[in-house]
């Protein structure tokens, strides 16, 4: 069974399109016109093995928000409809990722219930380039209120912050891939007591 996501937003603010193949082998084709998020999902799918193409056009005249916040939106919403029934996956993931001198801590839970903790040091530089370091946070909370996930996420230290966002996504395409492949040895079970995730 394929498990692709496709999902198409547009408002007054933006138009993005997002596809995604949990299958893949992270191919990525991404364009937001914010270079260091493009960077960053390009980690996301190279990392997860998720074939990833993401085009979004938006108000970068006003400044990166909407842009970076309807991308992860979108990517969200592809990701829960890649999922499908969630049959067969291991459901939980988790990684830890060094970068020089950051570290990055995630654990995800493909729940059906969305929750974040999120923590990273700071003292994090304000910019990346065009990109506000406040997002990272905010994008996470936007990825997990539409791919409707648990996900905790600890950058106990780091100094650069290039790296202390980076190891995040990194770290999160990883917890992302190990819950969501497929589980030999549970063919065919839903991995909830409760019978629904």
């Amino acid at each position: 069974m394929n498990r692709v996501g496709r999902v198409e937003r547009t408002t007054k603010e933006t138009s993005v399109l997002v596809e995604i193949d949990l299958d893949g082998t992270g191919q990525v084709e991404v364009s937001t016109g914010v270079g260091f998020y493009d960077h960053m999902l390009d980690q996301l799918g190279r990392h997860g093995l998720f074939d990833l193409k993401v085009k979004t056009d938006g108000d970068l005249h006003i400044d990166t928000h909407h842009t970076i916040e309807d991308t992860a939106l979108a990517l969200g919403a592809a990701f829960k409809q890649a999922l499908g029934d969630k049959v067969g996956i291991y459901r939980f993931g988790n990684c830890t990722v060094p970068l020089d001198e950051s570290l990055a801590q995630v654990t995800v839970d493909l729940s059906g219930r969305p929750y974040l903790v999120h923590t990273e040091p700071e003292n994090i530089a304000p910019m990346i380039g065009t990109y506000d370091t406040t997002m990272t946070r905010h994008i996470l909370e936007s990825f997990v209120a539409q791919a409707q996930i648990a996900l905790h996420v600890h950058v106990p230290y780091g100094r650069n912050a290039h790296h202390i966002v980076e190891c995040q996504f990194k770290a999160l395409a990883r917890a992302l891939r190990y819950a969501s492949e497929r589980d030999p040895r549970a063919a065919g079970i839903l991995p909830s007591t409760k019978g629904a995730l």
